[in-house]
């Protein structure tokens, strides 16, 4: 008898997934020129200079026995001494190599925290929209995902829902900010008061409460918005981090937790963390990159790009009548569909060769992910079909 949880998931896309395979099949139809595909947050940016000059200059001066060979399973020594350096001078904090496992990316990241802290029975909550896959990762390690309702307004915390949420069966709280899909950055005064609520709720029930950051997007924010490093707010945090979105390194799959010293047994904590990647199967980061996003971590790609998307597209919805929370960082927009039914709206979007995700998807029905990494000139020729849209509903 087959796992048939294993089976599903292997057999059902998600529908960003759906959409993507859907679009590279119109576009071989129609021409990708004709085909508006928003569907998946792949950066359209190239990576910075820099990571294909410090690629090129590993291999060419390293030996390749140790380049391509094995690291620490936690990662090289060398690496994550870059990395703490790189932190503590941005967040004037006083990490070591000791505080950071390096990870396939932040999924792997995430999947080893769970795994690391939760047990059966166990709960963690989740803070609508939400990345979807969060499900997965919490119910493959035996805990219940509890959903906390969005704020439609702002997309920051429902704090009356979410404090009647916790209870002695509460292991762990999810946040990712800035947020896909909704592009919210929860705000100081709302990391302030989500620690004081984990601080509150931990004391009750005699045992700390994980708050778990998801933070592939942390450098992609716009102006005049903050990101706070919420471990200067909460001991118990542990930092999921990618450098997919920050270097336009999707594919190469590098990132690391970060277990603080404050975190209560914050050593016993990272040999969980540390013992989940073992059992994954992770075995140890690629080496290559390992090495290359450590001397490339204070730079980024040109992410401007995003900003300028962000706003031509904020503003012309809302002269087309679509109601849109302005994103304050990531490359997502959220805004709300124009009837109920968004599965039904995203349908009919594919009519005019608009590909775009249904919020149900992301625990927030009514609404539709737009995501916006892609050229310019691509958001200016989609605006017709966004309107020919609107005016079907209208």
């Amino acid at each position: 008898m087959l796992n048939e949880r294993m089976v599903a998931l292997g057999t059902q896309r998600s529908v960003i997934r759906e959409l993507f395979e859907f679009g590279k099949k119109r576009a071989a139809e129609i021409g990708a020129e004709n085909v508006f595909d928003f569907s998946i947050g792949n950066p359209s940016v190239p990576s910075p200079d820099c990571v294909n000059e410090t690629a090129i200059r590993l291999i060419q001066e390293m030996d390749p026995v140790v380049l391509h060979g094995y690291t620490s399973a936690q990662g090289d020594l060398g690496v994550r001494m870059m990395m703490a350096d790189s932190a503590n001078k941005r967040f004037q904090t006083n990490f070591h190599a000791d505080n950071f496992y390096v990870t396939v990316g932040a999924a792997a990241g995430l999947c080893c925290c769970l795994n690391g802290i939760c047990n059966p029975g166990d709960e963690v909550i989740v803070f609508a929209p939400y990345f979807p896959e969060y499900k997965v990762f919490i119910e493959g390690t035996g805990a219940t995902m509890k959903l906390i309702p969005a704020d439609i307004e702002a997309f920051q915390i429902d704090f009356e829902a979410f404090e009647a949420a916790i209870n002695e069966k509460t292991k762990a709280v999810i946040v990712n900010s800035p947020n896909n899909p909704s592009g919210a950055v929860y705000s100081e005064e709302t990391v302030k008061k989500l620690a004081a609520v984990l601080d509150e709720a931990s004391s009750k029930y005699h045992q700390p409460i994980y708050l778990i950051t998801d933070e592939p997007y942390r450098e992609i924010v716009f102006s005049g918005y903050n990101v706070p490093f919420i471990p200067k707010y909460y001991k118990n945090t542990l930092v999921c981090y990618s450098w997919s979105k920050s270097l336009s390194l999707p594919g190469e799959r590098l990132g690391y937790v970060i277990v603080p010293d404050e975190a209560e047994d914050s050593k016993l904590v990272y040999a969980a963390v540390a013992g989940a990647g073992r059992s994954l199967g992770y075995v140890c980061a690629p080496g290559l990159f390992q090495r290359v996003c450590a001397e490339c971590a204070n730079e980024t790609a040109d992410i401007s790009v995003y900003e300028t998307n962000k706003t031509l597209l904020t503003k012309s919805l809302r002269e087309m009548g679509y109601h849109v929370v302005e994103p304050q960082g990531t490359f997502y927009m959220f805004p709300r569909t124009l009837i109920n039914d968004d599965i039904a709206f995203c349908e009919k979007a594919k009519d005019f060769n608009l590909l775009i995700v249904p919020g149900t998807g992301f625990g927030c029905s009514g609404h539709t992910r737009i995501s916006y990494c892609v050229p310019t000139s691509r958001i200016e020729k989609s605006l017709d079909a966004f309107d020919k849209l609107a005016k079907f509903y209208r």
